[in-house]
């Protein structure tokens, strides 16, 4: 019976260990209860822990190496940079002193010109007031309008015209053409008319006059024939009216 009454008090769960103390932490290996099979291990991973914080020490002191290269020659650049720009801006601070200078004594120049002729300089306020009133500058504004009309207007008469003209020009030059061509085909008949005249012989000719000469004898003869006859004829009558009386 006593042996079932201490079993149950073996299954039973333990309480958990209070943690260690730092006094635990600082004591070394070969002191605390680690077994012999576990040692080599945690020998090689506090090993390779320090290899990795000596690593990770190499490549920060690299990094602020490097940074400080870094901000050192921007340092240098950028002082250099900022003197040429605070030259610069001097010369442009010299540049503008100049042309303000110039600037206030055109103005002055004006101001004692103005004050010198003070009729044109009245004349030439009212007219800048004039311009710079509503209705006078519409005025204006329509009237150079109407004459820049007038003006497309008239070019536009004048190229009509222009072309007009050139259309005439275009259709005397075709008549003149025309011409031309007609005189040169007269002349061609001309030259052949007299070479085929050339070319006709003269026992023609003689020919033609003769025949000519015939007829006209033929026809004179016809002629007196017929006078004869009718004078005769006329005479019988005359004879045969006093045989009647």
């Amino acid at each position: 019976m006593a042996t079932m009454a201490e079993a149950p008090d073996e299954n039973t769960i333990a309480p958990p260990s209070p943690p260690p103390s730092h006094s635990d932490y600082s004591t070394p290996l070969s002191q605390s209860k680690i077994p012999a099979d576990a040692t080599p291990w945690i020998d090689y991973a506090v090993e390779q822990a320090r290899v990795a914080q000596k690593t990770v020490e190499e490549t920060l002191d690299f990094a602020i190496s490097t940074t400080r290269s870094r901000l050192d020659r921007f340092l240098s650049t950028g002082s250099a940079h900022l003197h040429t720009t605070v030259d610069s801006l001097q010369d442009l601070k010299s540049d503008y002193v100049v042309y303000e200078d110039m600037v206030f004594g055109k103005i002055k120049e004006g101001i004692i010109v103005a004050a010198s002729h003070p009729v044109a300089s009245c004349s030439a306020a009212v007219g800048l007031g004039f311009l710079a009133l509503k209705r006078p500058r519409r005025f204006l504004y329509y009237n150079t309008l109407r004459l820049f009309s007038n003006e497309e207007a008239l070019l536009s008469r004048a190229d009509t015209k222009v072309k007009e003209l050139r259309q005439s020009i275009d259709l005397l030059k075709a008549e003149s053409e025309k011409l031309e061509k007609r005189a040169l085909q007269a002349e061609e008949e001309l030259t052949r008319g007299r070479t085929k005249l050339r070319f006709v012989s003269i026992d023609g000719v003689k020919c033609i006059v003769q025949g000519i000469f015939h007829v006209q004898t033929s026809k004179f003869f016809t002629d007196k024939q017929g006078s004869r006859s009718k004078v005769s004829f006329v005479q019988l009558i005359r004879l045969k009216d006093k045989q009647g009386v």
